[in-house]
């Protein structure tokens, strides 16, 4: 990538960085962590069978889905600021609604709502920071803020565990009222610094052109049909990774404790590596940790399969971990550097549409070998995903990109 003048910019605008996207991030990542464990258990609670209460836990990226395109359109209208003021509000209007309500119709609306309003604000909380960062510390920001994602989901289990100890299993959807709360009030009062103002989009106080999505998915079709494909892949084997070490380690039999562990291990692996992951992409560029992550998590699923005891799955868990880590931010960054400045929600609305389609395809396919007798097979059909998408990425990443792709338009 040519660097334009001027990189002797801050590493990002602190104020409206760190307060005003990841910390109202981490907040209500938090709540949405304390929230994940106990929804099928809140379901059975409430009647559900145990094949019910996987569809309701299933809602929230079915909620993503079918938010992701409306997203980048109400983006794109009220501002980026103003969607993620409007999600999290939807956000602990939901928590409560579960709270309050004791029928399983009250928990699947809100369920689906949470997954709705994680897709409002997850879509403008990247095309403000790509708006508002200097385009040379892209990847750092960016690769910060999966980091930042990845820490809120990892803490909030705990947090919720901690409140459902001192009252009862409501007590998840009630910190996750107050993190959703809490993230609202953080994004009301901060404002962005004066000096960074200037550069955020103000739809509301100007002439936007309003292009539907029909005709953005139309006019970057290639686009969409080379690298969005190779993102879908991507996202397919990061979400198989979230759901196959559980699986292996039932298929082994092992204890829900020591499994609980070798996750958590992966986990903090995979967190320990997204600030290194966004300063290679920034520095060398972004094929240096696309094509290596990749590749790294193909190995992991192909030998998962060899895996018998809990010491073996451990060690396939960590460089799943790393891999993964390796990865960090990598999907977000590519979108901000293709998408055209001036329809940039709408264009991203369309990406995470192919990025959290991806995150639902990657458990199916180990469900299907599953269903089919060999959980194995659909492991090795995941890492077939896994050099697929790193094939694809080291095809189709673009290796300059235009300048007015890494800057809004005047």
């Amino acid at each position: 990538m040519t660097a334009p003048a001027g990189t002797d910019a801050p590493l990002f605008p602190l104020r409206s960085v760190v307060l005003g996207a990841f910390l109202p991030t981490l907040v209500l990542e938090i709540g949405v962590g304390a929230m994940l464990p106990v929804v099928a258990v809140t379901a059975t609670g409430r009647g559900a069978s145990l094949t019910v209460a996987g569809l309701v836990a299933a809602l929230v990226p079915i909620g993503k889905i079918l938010f992701d395109l409306p997203a980048g359109a109400l983006a794109q209208r009220l501002g980026d600021r103003a969607a993620m003021l409007l999600a999290g509000g939807v956000a602990a209007v939901a928590f409560a609604t579960i709270a309050l309500t004791p029928t399983l119709w009250g928990l699947a609306a809100g369920v689906l709502a949470l997954g709705a309003s994680t897709a409002v604000f997850n879509l403008a909380r990247q095309a403000y920071l790509t708006e508002i960062t200097p385009p040379l510390r892209r990847a750092r920001v960016l690769s910060t803020l999966a980091g930042v994602h990845r820490i809120g989901l990892f803490l909030g289990p705990f947090a919720g565990a901690a409140v459902i100890a001192a009252t009862d299993v409501r007590g998840a959807y009630w910190l996750g009222t107050g993190a959703a709360l809490t993230a609202v009030v953080v994004l009301a009062v901060v404002r962005p610094d004066p000096a960074e103002a200037g550069r955020v989009r103000l739809r509301g106080a100007r002439a936007v052109p309003r292009v539907g999505i029909a005709r953005v998915a139309r006019d970057h079709r290639h686009l969409f049909a080379t690298l969005g494909v190779a993102i879908l892949l991507v996202s397919a084997v990061r979400g198989a990774r979230q759901t196959v070490i559980p699986l292996w380690g039932e298929h082994l039999g092992l204890d829900a404790e020591v499994t609980s562990l070798i996750f958590g291990v992966s986990g903090a692996l995979d967190m320990l590596l997204f600030y290194p992951a966004g300063k290679v992409m920034d520095r060398f560029g972004r094929l240096w940790v696309a094509v290596p992550s990749m590749l790294t998590m193909a190995v992991g699923l192909a030998v998962l399969p060899l895996a018998h005891t809990a010491p073996a799955l451990a060690v396939v868990a960590a460089v799943l971990g790393v891999g993964n880590g390796m990865g960090s931010g990598i999907v977000m960054t590519l979108g901000a550097d293709v998408a055209p400045a001036d329809v940039r929600p709408t264009f991203l609305s369309v990406w995470r549409l192919f990025q959290d389609t991806g995150d639902a395809l990657g458990p199916l396919v180990l469900s299907a070998g599953a269903a089919l007798g060999s959980l194995a097979a659909g492991v090795w059909a995941t890492a077939a995903l896994g050099a697929g998408s790193a094939a694809a990425l080291a095809r189709w990443v673009p290796r300059h990109l235009p300048l007015a792709n890494l800057v809004r338009r005047r």
